[in-house]
């Protein structure tokens, strides 16, 4: 059949492009974001790629022109006609929405490959080969009698068409303040100490705060630690958030133990008056100075909560009444639903959800973490569409804050000094990029311990470099007003590049101004007209010049631009007419 040979003559042109330009598959796989062995399986016609956006980035790498791009994108339509097992799934991260005819390129990275031909720079004057000229033009003959040989009764649809091809930012909005509240760290201290950096919130958890902590026997309250917590966050002028969670051994005989070593159960409390008990206690000690509560810790994992769904909504219900009769100021926030890179878990916060619990809060707690710390940032954006719609479908859109990370998380290995302040400070460039989904507010886990991949500051010691450059991050956005956020090929930039725009409203001067940054790599752009500085989370800042090249890299900068040249008004001219007497 001539449909087979599709996907094979598709193959042999992006083998003749690579061919080429002199790149290797490893070469090419780095900068397309796939890897070597899936760039060989294309070059080859062994799988072909499921939307167009992936053959055009090989192609712009491969310094593919106009006609060839045309020839790739027919056969490559024909292609998509083929059997699904010559298809390819797409992958989790690193697929990204397909170019549109005339996409730019000019940001991608231009690194020479060490296999590129001596003598002709990448990008440099090139040279058609005669083989693709008649692969090409056999192609384009293919397919034309293809087409028309082929009448309505014999057209098929093809099983997974290409995306919609959508230009421009990922949301756009009026401008908006950045609350400070967004810079939230989770407390793990017992001492009342707050950070010495600048943050804008605290969480209350994993610091002598559980319910079988505050109450170790029924109707006996030990509020001392909770005490100095709460003084601390007031002296620092921080909003708490307290947690609730690990039941007390009294309150449920029978549950199962937590993962804590006081004894303290994952069951909830055999008498649900108990926890009514406790969080009324609870919210009339600290009625007006604390700001919020969170119903659970993580209620999604079993070894946090295992009781039914129903309970659970049930004690939401009933702390929320409390909490509102007592402290109608205070903010109620939903149990914490984690894990949520796990389908079981994700099951939970649906239930939870279609039995009506969010109705009960102001706020969704949801957890957002990479897979393993390793990975990019930017991969806990797949989280928030997940839950955005989750949520959706159950009618409900409460604003979400991320509250957390995976139990795990003192087990994953301890990033290195740079790339932990690049992530630092891209955790909460993630929550203002997810602002279309109603994200508020993200906690940083965690402050004042050490055993985790990311350490901002040990209790006793000084801010490390990702809490400075957490700080630096708050500084640019001190007086600035978000309106947009976008990312890669739509927005006119490189495929891993991602930006945030703002314009700052100084007491003194206003200025636009933008923050850039990539998820993996480097790309280079150019200044655009009007950029005036490239600020860095050193603060450093660089002048430039329209033309000038700026390199975006896994550290965020700040591209500042300048304001508005004013043409100076002439000055008044004396008159040589005498004055009228």
């Amino acid at each position: 059949m001539v449909e087979a040979s599709h996907h094979k003559q598709l193959g042999a042109l992006l083998e003749d492009l690579k061919q080429r330009s002199g790149h290797t598959y490893e070469w090419i796989g780095r900068r397309v974001r796939a890897s070597k062995s899936t760039v060989h399986r294309y070059c080859t016609g062994q799988i072909v790629p499921p939307d167009f956006a992936t053959i055009e980035r090989i192609a712009n790498v491969c310094n593919a022109d106009r006609a060839e791009m045309a020839a790739l994108h027919r056969l490559w339509m024909a292609a998509s006609e083929v059997p699904d097992e010559i298809r390819e799934e797409p992958e989790q991260f690193g697929t990204h929405t397909p170019a549109g005819p005339g996409s730019p390129t000019a940001h991608a990275p231009q690194d020479p490959s060490p296999s590129a031909p001596a003598g002709e720079p990448v990008g440099g004057p090139r040279r058609r080969s005669l083989s693709f000229i008649a692969v090409a033009s056999a192609v384009t003959l293919l397919v034309a009698v293809t087409a028309a040989s082929s009448g309505p009764a014999l057209r098929r649809t093809s099983a997974r068409q290409p995306d919609q091809w959508i230009s421009g930012p990922a949301w756009v909005s009026s401008p908006a303040r950045i609350p400070s509240t967004l810079f939230g760290v989770t407390i793990n201290s017992t001492t009342g100490t707050m950070p010495s950096f600048r943050t804008g919130a605290v969480r209350f958890w994993d610091s002598g705060t559980r319910w079988a902590d505050i109450e170790p026997q029924r109707g006996e309250f030990d509020w001392s630690v909770l005490d100095r917590l709460a003084d601390g966050a007031e002296r620092a002028g921080q909003p708490a958030l307290f947690v609730m969670g690990a039941t007390p051994q009294w309150a449920s005989p029978n549950g199962p133990l937590g993962p804590y070593a006081d004894g303290s159960r994952a069951a909830p409390p055999d008498r649900l008056a108990d926890w009514d008990t406790f969080v009324r206690a609870l919210v009339h000690r600290y009625r007006g100075r604390i700001e919020a509560y969170e119903l659970w810790v993580l209620a999604n994992d079993s070894r946090f909560y295992n009781g039914s769904m129903e309970t659970l909504v049930e004690m939401t219900r009933r702390a929320s009444r409390i909490i509102r009769a007592a402290d109608p100021k205070a903010t109620v926030v939903c149990p914490g639903m984690g894990r949520l890179w796990e389908p079981d878990a994700l099951h939970v916060l649906e239930r939870f959800a279609e039995l009506g619990g969010y109705r009960y809060c102001d706020v969704a707690g949801i957890k957002l973490y990479q897979r393993t710390a390793s990975d990019p940032p930017e991969t806990m954006l797949a989280l928030t569409r997940t839950v955005d719609r989750v949520l959706h479908h159950a009618g409900v859109h409460p604003p979400l804050w991320s509250t957390g990370t995976m139990y795990e998380i003192p087990l994953q290995a301890p990033l290195d000094r740079r790339r932990a302040a690049d992530y630092a400070v891209r955790f909460y460039l993630v929550g203002l990029y997810a602002r279309k989904v109603n994200l508020q507010r993200m906690y940083f886990y965690n402050w004042g311990g050490t055993k985790i991949p990311i350490v901002l500051q040990a209790e006793g010691g000084a801010p490390t470099q990702a809490a400075l450059a957490v700080e630096q991050l708050q500084r640019w956005l001190t007086h600035a007003w978000i309106r947009s956020c976008g990312h890669g090929l739509a927005v006119n930039l490189a495929d891993n590049v991602w930006e945030c725009t703002f314009t700052v409203t100084e007491p003194q001067r206003s200025y636009e101004a933008t923050i850039r940054w990539t998820d993996s790599g480097t790309a280079v752009t150019t200044a655009e007209p009007g950029l005036g500085f490239v600020h860095r989370l050193d603060g450093t800042t660089t002048p430039v010049q329209p033309g000038d090249t700026v390199q975006i890299t896994e550290q965020p900068i700040l591209l500042e631009q300048r304001p508005p040249s004013r043409t100076p008004r002439p000055a008044p001219v004396a008159s040589s007419r005498p004055a009228p007497k």
